[in-house]
């Protein structure tokens, strides 16, 4: 499962997930990447479900580049339990995904099969996405 390997702080705020990405928001390193169209927290099982369905989908082929990492903790306290006493216990890991933002991209092999792949990780995540080519710095498609 996808987590840091340490971090400053084991608790962190909830943060704010408004306004459009920072960065990130072009095709980089493939052919096709999938974009969000939404803001919302990606989960480490999320990012996971959407890595093996691409890897299926390729069988070998081509490569797979992951844009996001789930570095923000989650906590939660337990069912029953009063309030105060501090925060609770780290429960997971998720990714800050805003609009705009570049998720996976996905490169050699042909273009039917990327956005094959690509789809089928679209389905595995709870926000909107769509599918985009890569594009030169004039503008123009590859």
């Amino acid at each position: 499962m996808l987590m840091p390997k340490r971090v400053k702080y084991r608790r962190v705020h909830r943060g704010n997930n408004t306004g459009m990405t920072k960065g990130g928001s072009l095709v980089h390193f493939g052919e096709y990447g999938l974009k969000a169209l939404e803001g919302q927290w990606i989960t480490a099982q999320q990012i996971e479900a959407c890595r093996l369905a691409m890897v299926r989908t390729l069988k070998r082929n081509g490569k797979i580049w992951i844009r996001i990492f789930p570095d923000k903790s989650i906590t939660s306290k337990g069912i029953g339990t009063r309030q105060g006493k501090g925060k609770g216990d780290v429960e997971g890991w998720v990714a800050v995904v805003k609009p705009g933002k570049v998720l996976f991209e996905v490169g050699g092999v042909d273009s039917a099969t990327a956005k094959r792949a690509l789809h089928y990780a679209a389905t595995k995540l709870p926000i909107r996405t769509k599918i985009v080519p890569r594009y030169k710095i004039g503008g123009e498609k590859l």
